[in-house]
């Protein structure tokens, strides 16, 4: 199916452009076809989630070893952590004033883009190669001082 798009002149090593004709030939498509699913397959973006964030984990492929290792690392900070922990077992025992609820919807909501952010970044080391098995620690997983 073709469509129109944006033209973008971009130069790619000899070797790079080679294994894309090469492709472009097996596939009988034009080498511009093979280049933009090559980039949307490397940049997948989740039909469910925000443009911003589904840009942000996408681009995540770019990033260097040490930083995905960082992003595997990173979490709510740990007072963010103990205010969620106390709104989330207040909220149980008593309705939440409009507020809290606010604030507990976005301390969910940054927890919820750690996980993603941690869980990409992971799944990317392990394509890379490294051995990630032992990283199965929530990035919360550090306790709490309540």
């Amino acid at each position: 199916m073709a469509h129109q798009g944006s033209t973008v002149s971009v130069q790619v090593p000899e070797r790079l452009f080679q294994r894309l004709q090469r492709i472009a030939e097996a596939t009988y498509r034009p080498i511009e076809d093979v280049l933009a699913t090559t980039v949307n397959m490397a940049l997948p973006q989740a039909p469910d989630l925000p443009p911003e964030l589904a840009d942000d984990l996408s681009a995540m492929t770019m990033f260097s070893d040490e930083a995905l290792w960082a992003a595997a690392e990173s979490s709510l900070s740990p007072s963010q952590r103990r205010r969620l922990n106390r709104l989330s077992h207040a909220g149980g025992g008593r309705p939440l004033s409009a507020a809290e609820s606010a604030e507990l919807a976005h301390l969910v909501d940054l927890y919820d883009r750690a996980v993603l952010r941690r869980a990409r970044a992971l799944a990317i080391l392990a394509h890379r190669g490294f051995a990630v098995a032992n990283q199965d620690n929530p990035p919360d997983s550090h306790g709490d001082e309540d």
